[in-house]
Parts: C-alpha cells; structure tokens; sequence
C-alpha cells in the first residue's frame, strides 16, 4: 500500500512573491542544501515499502520456503501482518513522541528500532524470533512516519512544501523496487543468503537517517511551540533566507506559527465525538472511513502481499518468473503514481475517485474471470490476460489512492478536527491491512478463483460509494469545502467573522505587526464561532 502520512502540505499561501527567492531555486545554494537534507526523512517510507514487496519476494525463494518448513496460509498471514500489527500499536504512541521530544527525535527513535528489528530479522533462527523482528520493523516504522512528514511540511522552502510532501507519499515505491529486484537478484544464492540479504536492506534507509538526522534542522514550530523563539528565527533565516535574519520572510513565517499555534490551542478542546456531532461531521467520517478501508480491500492487498500465490494460480511457478514479474510491477507502480501525484489538482478528486474505482472493477472483473478460465482449461491465453489486468488494475489503484488518501482527507477536514479525523483514517487503514493479511492466504488457498469474485462483488459496492459521496475540492478554499459538508449557512458566520481578520492579519505580519490572533478577544471570536458552526 501506499504510504499513510497524516500530513497536510503546505504552500507558499499568502506570503508576498517579492518575499520568495528570485531565479530558479536551483541557483541558491541554502535551498539545494535543505532539499538534499530533507531526503532523510523522506526515505522514511522506503522500510515500509520494502516490506510487502519483500515477502512477496520471499515467499518464491526456495530457501525461504524450506527454512521456514513451507508455510501454511495462516502461518503467512501471521507473517505478513505481524509487520502492521507493529505499526498499528504504535499509532496512539507516536504523536507524544514527535510533539513531546521533537520530530527529529521521532525519526531517530524510529530508525533504531527498525534497524535492530532488522539485524534480528536477518539473524532469524526459528519462527518467533522471525515474527518478533517483523513487529519490531512494523512498530519503529510507525515513529519514523509520524515525524517524517511533519519536519518536511514544517522546514521545506514555502513552495517546495506540496512536492516534498507528495514525493513522500510516493517513495514507499522506491522501497518496493529495491526489494523486488534485490529478491530477483538473491534467490539464485544457494544457501539461506538468500533471504537474509533482502532481510538486512530493509534496514537500510534507517542506517542512513541514523547517520544524517543529527545535520537536519529541527522544526521551527515545534520550537515556537517549546518556547525556543530565537533558535526557531535563526532556522528560518539560515534555511529560507539564506542567514539574513532581517529578511522579511522570516517574520513573516515567524509570525504564521504564532498564529496557527494559537489556533490550535483551540483544538486541544475538541473531543472525539465532535467528529460525529454534526450531519457535516458525519458526511465526512462516512468519506474518510470509507476510503481508508477501501485502499486496502480493493483486492491489492492480495496482489501486494502474495502475489507469488497469485501467479502460482495461473501456471508461473518458477521463482525466477516470479521475482522478475514483481521487480517489474514495482517500477511499474512508482511511475504510475508520481506521474499521478503531479496531475492531482490538473484532473481534479472526484474525477480521479470514480476512474480508479471503475478501473479496479472491471480489471478486477476480468482478473477474476481469467483465473477461472486457466484453472478450468489451463489456457495459456487467459494466464497471460490475468497478468495483464494484474498491471492494469495496480495502475488504476495508483492514480487516486496513492495521491489523495492523505491529501483529500486533510483538505475535507476542519482544522480543529483535522489531526483527530487523520487519526481515524490511519486505523481504519491498519485495521484493514490486518483483517486482510490475516485473511487473504486461507481464503485464497482454500477457494482459489472464487475468492477474487468476492473482491470483485465488494468493488461494486465501493463504486456506488465513491459515486455517491466522493465530492469534488478542487480549487475551492477551505471554507468552500466546508461548505459542501455544512452549507453555506453554516460557514457564513464563521468565514464573516474570521475570515477577513485573518486575512488581513497575514498582511499584517508581513508588515511585522502584531497578529491579531494573538489578543484574548480574537481567541474568543474564534471560541464563539466554533460553538455557532458545530450547533
């Protein structure tokens, strides 16, 4: 699956263009310096990535199979979700660890337990300590992505924050590729090297933050936010002003976390039961839950995680048919889902929604079809049509779930309920990646063609959910999106009543005047007009 961040980008939103740099940002060292920085957190994704291409991968390798006695289907579920079972734990923990000790202190945690769950994966000698470094691998991957994307959304160059953080979405893939063509080049080893190689790069990406994290920048806001002002100031010229601490820019951004943190002393007294409250509220957890379990019970968990099975289904049993097919597959969906990522505000959310869903229906439809076909005729034909579909339909899941889980979630969220309302995207999420891997190799193996109907069946469903909820955000505010969920009524007094005082409080800061967020009587506008917009 494509990774799950929690995490909103930003832009360069109101900031005056004679505030930004002049020429191509390539031309300014500072830049190109904090860019090439920023790859630390952004391979955070590749652990995760590198895991169910992986196992797909493993399980073609003979010396896998035989070390591990030839595992039966619940044995392969256990292993394939033990990883998600890790990270799931992890979920409730992880916030405390990225606001209380610092991003960078998330990222380093989180690269040390996926490094040691790694060594002890790659040292494996029986089953449960196999199972126990897969849940270590799972558990400090969840810390790493919590942080992640946070430090890049909060220290990338104003107009860089969209791409980096779209970029980190789509890097789970480089993970999968390594993987994938790691897997096709070590099975040919003759010993149990085998699969401890692949099992040793998984650790890869967290030797490298291990070793780079300590030069990265901490995050100006959560500084602000732990009373660090000057420290926060001096990141921010060093890194968008190139050291000149006078530069408007750094007052300007200086002052927008000011704001935005007074705001969200606010949020602090949301509860979870403010996500249902409203008819508006529940418009959007019905999306929100709905299209986290859908990224995953569309039918590519199976094809993620086993999809050795699956070709073992239409005849293409030779390993090294099998981890050719799955390197392939990897670079495959990586450029189906950057090319996507680039397209997203182009093609527009809703668009994009209902051609992927149809998409997965009716190659899915065929999958199934085909699968039938070769399992009762053994026609050569409708194996290689069924792995056809098989690229068709990971390229119609790449173009919506992998760019806008994350994003359309935050874009139809208010901000005083939006990290709560990410929240349960996430477990939604989890829950589903566990359900699945638990389930997905008992019900393959015990109904084989039969069991891709059931998904094909579900597809429909999800098609007429999309169709009739999916609701387009492209080009509108956030309070136009508001709208749609709550009406017009609604946002009206809110939007009248804080709408233009913000944003005349951004010309404000960028003159280096007080906000006016920061005085009692606007925290208490804003307290008022919440109440008014929830009843």
């Amino acid at each position: 699956m494509a990774p799950n961040t929690g995490i909103t980008a930003g832009t360069s939103g109101g900031i005056d263009q004679s505030m930004l740099h002049t020429g191509k940002w390539w031309q300014h060292g500072y830049i190109i310096k904090l860019n090439l920085l920023l790859l630390v957190p952004l391979i955070t994704s590749y652990a995760n990535g590198f895991d169910g291409s992986m196992m797909n991968g493993l399980q073609s390798v003979p010396h896998w199979q035989a070390y591990f006695n030839h595992p039966k289907p619940e044995d392969l579920g256990l292993f394939n979700a033990i990883q998600s079972i890790g990270a799931f734990v992890a979920i409730p923990l992880s916030p405390y660890v990225a606001d209380g000790l610092g991003r960078k202190a998330g990222i380093l945690l989180g690269a040390t337990i996926v490094m040691i769950g790694a060594v002890l994966q790659t040292a494996t000698q029986n089953l449960g300590m196999f199972v126990g470094s897969r849940f270590l691998v799972g558990f400090g991957t969840t810390f790493a992505q919590m942080a992640s994307p946070l430090l890049i959304s909060e220290v990338a160059y104003p107009t860089h924050r969209a791409p980096l953080t779209s970029l980190y979405n789509s890097l789970w893939f480089s993970g999968s590729i390594v993987a994938a063509w790691t897997t096709f080049g070590t099975f040919r080893i003759d010993s149990d090297w085998s699969w401890r190689v692949p099992s040793a790069l998984q650790g890869l990406s967290s030797v490298i933050q291990l070793l780079f994290v300590w030069f990265l920048p901490e995050s100006p806001r959560w500084l602000i936010n732990k009373g660090r002002d000057e420290q926060a100031k001096n990141i921010i010229a060093r890194w968008h002003a190139d050291g000149d601490i006078s530069h408007p820019i750094v007052a300007f951004e200086y002052n927008e976390i000011k704001e935005a943190l007074a705001l969200e002393s606010e949020a602090a007294r949301i509860n979870w039961l403010d996500l249902f409250r409203t008819p508006g509220n529940r418009r959007r957890m019905r999306i929100i839950i709905g299209i986290g379990v859908f990224s995953q019970w569309s039918g590519n968990g199976l094809i993620s995680y086993y999809l050795f099975k699956v070709l073992d289904g239409i005849g293409i049993t030779n390993p090294t048919d099998q981890t050719l097919i799955n390197g392939i597959l990897a670079i495959y969906n990586f450029i189906i889902a950057i090319t996507a990522s680039m397209n997203v505000e182009r093609t527009g959310r809703r668009p994009l929604w209902i051609i992927s869903t149809a998409g997965m229906l009716v190659s899915y439809a065929i999958i199934t079809a085909m699968s039938a076909t070769y399992e009762n005729t053994q026609a050569v034909g409708a194996g290689r049509t069924l792995l056809a579909f098989v690229f068709i339909f990971n390229g119609f899941y790449a173009i919506a779930y992998t760019p806008l889980l994350v994003s359309y979630t935050v874009e139809i969220l208010p901000f005083l309920i939006r990290a709560k309302g990410l929240a349960v995207m996430n477990f939604s999420v989890m829950g589903a990646i566990i359900f699945n891997q638990y389930t997905n190799p008992i019900a393959l193996d015990a109904l084989k063609w039969k069991y891709y109907l059931i998904y094909s069946c579900w597809l429909i469903f999800e098609f007429v959910y999309i169709w009739l909820w999916a609701a387009e955000t492209k080009g509108r505010s956030l309070e136009e999106t508001a709208a749609l969920f709550d009406g017009e009524d609604a946002v009206s007094e809110l939007t009248n009543r804080t709408g233009h005082d913000m944003a005349e409080g951004g010309h404000r800061v960028a003159r280096g005047e007080k906000s006016p967020i920061d005085s009692h009587d606007e925290k208490l506008n804003l307290e008022t007009s919440h109440r008014e917009h929830a009843a």
